[in-house]
């Protein structure tokens, strides 16, 4: 918890953190709502009678429940007029029978927040019931829930007229229903259509997140966890925070951009506090988090802003949100993302007279990754033609419509540079299609553009692949070929919408010398080398003159103050080539290092015979080491087992205050390991035990921070096999949980 203003910074910065009024409890222990005894199918298929393959004749779903609760209301057991076992009776054909839903305060049928279903006959906006055993006391019901649902958490009663009076169910927290989007029925508009993209897209509870530069790129394991006991809590508990009407949690469009801004505390005191200063004693650093749940159950039991976040874990949370309350999501990273200050859908960047950068005058800034969501819908509030992937981005970087979120923002609109579409296209297309424009100051003060760089922002575009670890390119999804007239179309549409839309009218000389910038595979705690290609294209000779200089970098594009700087002035005959290197030291960059070990290597020149401009940035990351994660002996639902986790210190200085954390969805509820100091190249191994509780294969996955070294992550698959004949469940949730109990549950139009 924070006693104190929040360490947002630069932008970010600002108001004081405020607790809420009533911070919500921390859950009643539930076992996971997972169990697979009912066929191993996923929940909403076996929900939903359109997808289920049900024949609706059916006039037994099975066995009974063992308790009246069922789950959800795809079929349940009804003792009418149950208020005591003195009212209990046969259930006579002739009693009408009604079924009612509640949700807020001030539930009105006119608003959806008040559902009334009679038995039999057919409700309002597709909600109907209908009976399908009926056996002495107990009563088997049929219900089908409204593709058009509000999601949330219902009160549920149930009313029954006869001869002998009138009954009403009391109100039990017990029957609570909870009411999910349905990515598995047709009717719904968020309705995926191919059942692998279900799978990952919804039911997979880890994933992988990309990170670094496009020629390092880096990947770590996230734990989702969007089943775990208390998230979907949680996820319902962020609407309620934000004052979300209930009336609008049916549409996955105000849902998704609630979301957005709930999950940054920008605004509205939400779930991460963002911090890229480089300080988290407050709090945790962005890079030790391994997963979501830890973030969310801490956020719904305290109330309060949890410290700190950066880009993937605002997106990694984002995805656990939206895929547990039903939309199908996944985790994007682009690279070489563009920050758009201006709305000039242009990135600007300024130098001297001399190519130094003139860094009070760089506003806008090229991330070297930024990590946001994908969700699925349909938008019936856009013409035709936008429909399906929808870009989400929690992480705040500039506000919409006075609130720091983005999104849902259609992808087929980005492709083709239709910035005027909602929401916030003109933002998302500078990430991903804008140029960089390099300013040169003239001897009279005033600036003039020397050189465009066409190919430099969103050069590539990835998500984990479905139904494997590989990473897969979805840049084609974004944008169309570089270079190709529809991508210039496209770039320069946007700009013309833009604060700057002239900009194109005065693009440069001919160029005839090409340059190549390269740094080698470097490593955290080694020397490295950076190099600089020139190629003379032309029949003539050319004089180079170049300058580089070398600054450490946050991956936000921010870079700190230059520590090296080489000039040199090559000749280059015709046809030919010359290398130019700087090598960096250890010691040299040591002192100046920032959140993921990245450098940027400004180098520009002028051809002496042509008058040509030479620019270019790079940015290259130092690597860290991974864990080395290895399963001591075979897993087994609820039964102890053993992992063991191997480190070595890469820098010759001692790691101090270590901290390891670990993590998995259906092995380990999140844990922190405190294990003080690393002396400098020490090899450290730590063992720590764990009990599975449901099967199939799982992710464990782990984590190290110390002030001294960050972003190391380890994981290994955890092959559970299920218990011998418990059915394969066992509850996580603590406590004194029923084997196999469900809490109800149930989505939009399914039956």
């Amino acid at each position: 918890m924070m006693d104190g203003p929040r360490s947002d910074v630069g932008r970010w910065g600002g108001n004081p953190l405020q607790p809420p009024t009533t911070p919500s409890p921390e859950p009643e222990p539930e076992p996971d709502g997972r169990s697979r005894r009912g066929g191993g199918r996923s929940f909403w298929a076996r929900c939903c009678g359109c997808c289920s393959c049900r024949n609706a004749a059916d006039d037994d779903w099975g066995p009974e429940p063992s308790d009246s609760r069922g789950r959800g209301s795809s079929s349940g057991t009804r003792r009418p007029g149950s208020r005591g076992s003195d009212s209990r009776r046969t259930y006579e054909s002739s009693d009408r029978i009604t079924l009612e839903l509640l949700i807020g305060n001030n539930p009105e049928v006119g608003k959806g927040t008040h559902v009334i279903i009679p038995v039999g006959k057919g409700g309002s906006g597709g909600w109907k019931a209908q009976v399908v055993k009926a056996s002495g006391q107990n009563l088997n019901l049929r219900v089908h829930t409204s593709p058009n649902a509000i999601i949330g958490k219902f009160q549920f009663t149930v009313r029954t007229q006869s001869d002998a009076g009138e009954f009403q169910l009391p109100f039990d927290p017990r029957n609570e229903i909870y009411i999910l989007f349905n990515p598995w029925c047709p009717e719904d508009i968020v309705y995926v259509d191919h059942e692998d993209w279900r799978q990952e897209y919804v039911l997979n509870e880890s994933g992988r997140i990309y990170y670094g530069t496009e020629a390092q790129i880096g990947e770590r394991t996230w734990n989702y966890g969007q089943f775990d006991h208390g998230v979907l809590d949680a996820c319902l508990y962020i609407l309620d925070r934000r004052g979300m009407p209930y009336g609008g949690r049916g549409d996955p469009v105000n849902v998704s951009r609630v979301i957005s801004a709930m999950v940054n505390s920008l605004d509205d005191n939400g779930v991460l506090i963002g911090n890229w200063s480089g300080d988290y004693s407050r709090g945790t650093n962005p890079s030790a988090w391994v997963g979501s749940v830890e973030i969310l159950l801490s956020y719904l039991r305290t109330g309060y802003s949890v410290p700190y976040g950066q880009c993937w874990v605002f997106a990694g949370v984002t995805t656990t949100v939206l895929r547990c309350l039903g939309l199908a999501t996944r985790t994007v990273t682009n690279f070489n993302s563009a920050h758009d200050t201006d709305t000039s859908l242009t990135m600007d960047i300024y130098f001297d007279e001399n190519m130094k950068p003139l860094e009070h005058l760089n506003h806008d800034s090229v991330w070297n990754f930024h990590v946001w969501n994908d969700c699925w819908m349909k938008r019936p509030d856009l013409p035709s033609g936008f429909d399906g992937w929808q870009v989400v981005d929690a992480t705040p970087q500039e506000t919409s419509s006075g609130i720091f979120c983005c999104g849902p923002c259609s992808v087929e609109s980005i492709k083709n540079g239709l910035v005027y579409m909602k929401y916030d296209t003109p933002f998302i297309f500078a990430e991903v299609s804008s140029d960089k424009v390099y300013w040169q100051r003239q001897d009279d003060g005033s600036f003039k553009i020397v050189y465009v760089e066409e190919k430099a922002i969103g050069t590539l575009i990835v998500t984990k692949a479905i139904s494997s670890n590989m990473r897969e390119d979805i840049t084609y999804l974004y944008k169309h070929p570089e270079g190709s007239d529809a991508e210039r179309k496209a770039v320069e549409t946007a700009a013309a919408h833009g604060s700057k839309p002239n900009v194109y009218a005065n693009r440069g000389s001919a160029e005839d010398v090409a340059m190549q910038v390269e740094a080698q595979d470097a490593v955290m705690g080694q020397d490295l080398m950076v190099s600089v290609m020139l190629i003379n294209h032309s029949s003539s000779r050319r004089t180079v003159k170049l300058h580089l200089y070398l600054s450490v970098t946050f991956y936000t594009g921010v870079s700190g103050t230059i520590f090296k700087e080489t000039k040199k002035e090559v000749e280059l005959a015709p046809g030919a080539s010359d290398r130019v290197t700087m090598p960096v030291a250890y010691k040299e960059y040591r002192p100046h290092l920032v959140d993921q070990g990245a450098m940027l290597l400004n180098v520009s020149g002028h051809v002496k015979e042509s008058g040509q401009v030479l620019a270019k940035q790079h940015t290259f990351r130092l690597r860290t080491p991974d864990l080395s994660l290895t399963l001591l002996g075979a897993a087994v639902v609820g039964q102890e087992c053993e992992v063991q986790i191997v480190f070595k210190n890469p820098l010759p200085v001692t790691l101090t205050n270590v901290v390891f954390r670990l993590e998995g969805s259906g092995l380990q509820r999140p844990k922190i390991l405190n294990v003080g100091d690393i002396g400098g190249n020490e090899t450290v191994t730590l063992r720590q035990s764990f009990v599975p509780v449901r099967p199939g294969p799982r992710q464990l996955i782990a984590s190290l921070d110390s002030p001294q070294l960050s972003q190391v992550h380890g994981v290994i698959q955890v092959d559970v096999a299920p218990a011998p004949g418990d059915g394969g469940f066992f509850s996580d949730a603590g406590g004194d949980s029923h084997l196999g109990e469900t809490i109800p549950m149930a989505s939009r139009g399914g039956a």
